[in-house]
């Protein structure tokens, strides 16, 4: 993008200059010129210019539980974090609208006193929407889709410096939208296709691998929430804080997790009992995965999903037998953003991970080699090894996304050397 003289300050927003950046899980890092904490819309708007006139980059971060080197940038850095609360809920037309920087932990106290749920959410709840709704977060159920599926409208600020909305009659820029990496503009606002309240009974069991298999198509279409964590060794559970029997080995075993709804009186029927917690969906659906790890996260068409599964445990026995994460397995419904790993179809997601400190490259690239024979897309915020010509053949509408983002940022201004090669 062109660099320009300045004869103006930096605009009166709270901010700091070179101070280090890193993520959750400590394997990015960045030192912006400038990190900014905007506390209003006119604020990011006004950084935005700016940063337009000076020639400088512009990257968003959230809650930072991005693997990947999305966010960083030796320009301005925006920490959305003060740009968030719900700002509408509809409870006819089953929508809720939330300003970016709003945790999805932070989504289920007020749509339940609206008459409402969010849809699905992951295992993980301290991001920021407009992060999870960038790289296309996701829960698991095969009959519901990710974050992104719900997009229903954006308001953002795009590269001409500009305040737009994307709405359902802007079919093929919201579906640019739905999941774009940061690369249109900064979000400001999001409205979600939401549910109606409901709440979830749990049930975690420990099957073993024979088990698991022989339930594997009962387990996926019958249970609203299904997802497992294949453990290979003794410390494999331990490595996520998984809850595990007492006296039982959980080698070749299963860490099962399946959520359901049902109707509940909260005075007598809500339970706290781990493994069989009976309560508002929001309140025990997410949770765990608190010590942190590099993941890795890859998605393949879900009529290969076990087949998938089962190669990587081969893997894993065969020339990786010191990687000891569990493979957690989920599933995802087709939906039908550009960018979108779950596009055009329905999605077995296979995760692993590497512990910090070690090199566990090895394992990861001999991963992203098998899973190339799947079709494997991957999850734009964890660990991948996707080149432009990769995401190009794997994605159908690839080619109208980079349209649409050239539109909305003709001079680069939302790119960085990471999503630049990718999408530029």
């Amino acid at each position: 993008m062109p660099t320009k003289t300045l004869t103006t300050e930096f605009p009166a927003v709270p901010h700091e200059i070179h101070r280090q950046w890193s993520n959750w899980g400590g394997n990015q890092s960045a030192t912006p010129a400038y990190t900014v904490r905007p506390r209003t819309d006119a604020e990011v708007l006004e950084v935005v210019r700016y940063a337009i006139k000076a020639g400088l980059p512009v990257r968003a971060v959230g809650a930072g539980h991005s693997f990947t080197p999305l966010v960083q940038t030796g320009g301005i850095l925006l920490d959305l974090a003060g740009i968030s609360g719900i700002t509408g809920t509809d409870t006819e037309r089953l929508r809720a609208r939330a300003r970016a920087g709003t945790a999805i932990s932070d989504f289920g106290e007020p749509l339940w006193n609206a008459g409402l749920s969010l849809t699905n959410q992951g295992d993980i709840d301290k991001q920021a929407i407009a992060g999870a709704l960038s790289t296309g977060t996701h829960g698991s159920g095969v009959e519901l889709g990710s974050f992104s599926s719900a997009l229903r409208w954006a308001r953002l600020i795009n590269g001409h410096g500009e305040i737009v909305e994307i709405g359902e009659n802007d079919l093929r820029e919201l579906k640019a939208a739905q999941v774009a990496l940061g690369t249109l503009g900064i979000l400001l606002e999001v409205e979600l296709a939401v549910s109606p309240r409901y709440h979830l009974a749990e049930q975690i069991t420990y099957p073993t691998w024979g088990e698991t298999v022989a339930n594997w198509d009962t387990d996926i279409a019958s249970n609203r929430h299904y997802s497992f964590l294949w453990c290979q060794g003794e410390e494999s559970a331990g490595l996520y804080e998984l809850p595990t029997p007492a006296g039982e080995s959980m080698i070749n075993r299963s860490y099962t997790k399946r959520y359901n709804a049902v109707d509940l009186d909260e005075s007598t029927d809500l339970s706290s009992v781990e493994g069989a917690r009976r309560d508002r969906a929001y309140r025990i659906y997410a949770g765990g995965f608190m010590i942190p790890f590099h993941e890795l996260e890859y998605y393949v068409p879900m009529e290969r999903g076990r087949e998938a599964v089962e190669a990587l445990q081969d893997l894993i026995r065969t020339r990786h037998a010191d990687q000891k994460y569990p493979i957690e397995v989920r599933w995802v419904k087709a939906e039908d953003g550009y960018l979108s790993p779950f596009q055009g179809r329905n999605t077995t997601v296979l995760s692993v991970s590497g512990a910090p400190g070690t090199n566990y490259w090895p394992y990861l690239r001999d991963v992203d080699e098998m899973l190339q024979d799947f079709d494997a897309r991957a999850h734009w915020g964890k660990i991948h090894f996707l080149t432009r010509e990769r995401v190009a053949a794997l994605y159908p509408g690839y080619e109208e996304f980079v349209a649409v983002r050239r539109e909305f940022d003709p001079y680069g201004v939302f790119l960085n050397d990471h999503t630049r090669a990718l999408l530029a």
